[in-house]
């Protein structure tokens, strides 16, 4: 059977600690991506990955004693989320091909919009209320203003990349919606994790393999290291913390805080690579503040 877990109705600090983590490298994982497609292809890239991560996962599983292949009826929605899972990151290796990271990003981080929405169709506990509401729409529209002055100077297409990232959005917020609406919730985060990301890295190699890309043998040193980071960081521990924290926490709370990650994603490159700190940015930052707060306000 399911191993139950108990279930909170509002983020206590370790889950906004953990959020505030994840979110800071995720906003500079989508730079490390782009940067890494001038030396190896988007699913060949992402399929290593996703590789690399089940390997990891599997090992902590044994180390942990956490079965993964029991009998609890989870088979059927954790296929559908694995799947889905696959078409969010193809979405996002191919956009980025056609846009840059910042502004895919914008694009991708609406899938809380479509946690808000369809989530409590299912889990009627977990219905927003006007200030949700309005500080959900308050961070989007803080995300919006600090992107603004990048939105002038785009990639010849970029309206594909745009697309894709959209596409990217809903899937990452379907993968949400299944999870939180079905026995995925109750499995460990372990399991939940392992659904995803071994089978995205079947899809994904079947996908590089099939249309033609050339899979690179030799690789740069930054090569190296960008895949290790998005692997061992990336695949394995901040989304095991983001499995862990879906099924604990309320759905809607923690998706509103992915608002942070292109925000965190300006800001490092402002301190990292000496990008200007404008007053856009400023005002997107105080916007997504001001929205988080709104948004695990109590209705």
């Amino acid at each position: 059977m399911a191993k139950m877990v108990e279930r909170k109705t509002h983020l206590d600090g370790i889950a906004v600690s953990l959020l505030l983590v994840c979110c800071l490298f995720w906003g500079v994982q989508q730079v490390l991506i782009k940067a890494t497609l001038a030396e190896l292809p988007p699913f060949f890239q992402a399929s290593l990955r996703f590789i690399g991560a089940t390997a990891l996962l599997m090992l902590w599983c044994k180390w942990r004693n956490i079965p993964l292949w029991g009998r609890d009826g989870s088979l059927k929605p954790g296929v559908i989320a694995g799947v889905l899972f696959s078409v969010e990151f193809a979405f996002i290796y191919m956009g980025l091909q056609y846009t840059s990271a910042s502004r895919l990003t914008v694009f991708l981080y609406t899938s809380p919009f479509w946690v808000a929405v369809l989530v409590p169709l299912w889990v009627p506990s977990e219905k927003m209320g006007k200030w949700q509401w309005l500080g959900l729409m308050l961070a989007f529209c803080g995300v919006a203003l600090a992107m603004f002055d990048g939105f002038s100077s785009t990639l010849p297409g970029h309206w594909v990349g745009d697309v894709l990232a959209l596409a990217a959005g809903l899937g990452w917020g379907l993968t949400t919606v299944v999870i939180r609406t079905s026995i995925l919730a109750k499995l460990s985060a372990e399991k939940l994790l392992f659904y995803q990301i071994a089978i995205s890295a079947v899809l994904l190699t079947f996908v590089s393999w099939a249309v033609g890309e050339r899979w690179q043998h030799t690789w740069s040193g930054f090569a190296i290291s960008s895949m290790l980071i998005q692997t061992i960081v990336g695949a394995f521990i901040s989304y095991l913390a983001w499995m862990w924290m879906l099924g604990r926490y309320p759905a809607t709370k923690i998706s509103g805080f992915v608002f942070l990650t292109p925000l965190s994603a300006l800001l490092v490159g402002s301190l990292w690579l000496g990008e200007a700190l404008t007053l856009p940015l400023i005002l997107g930052l105080v916007c997504v503040a001001v929205g988080m707060l709104l948004v695990n306000r109590k209705n």
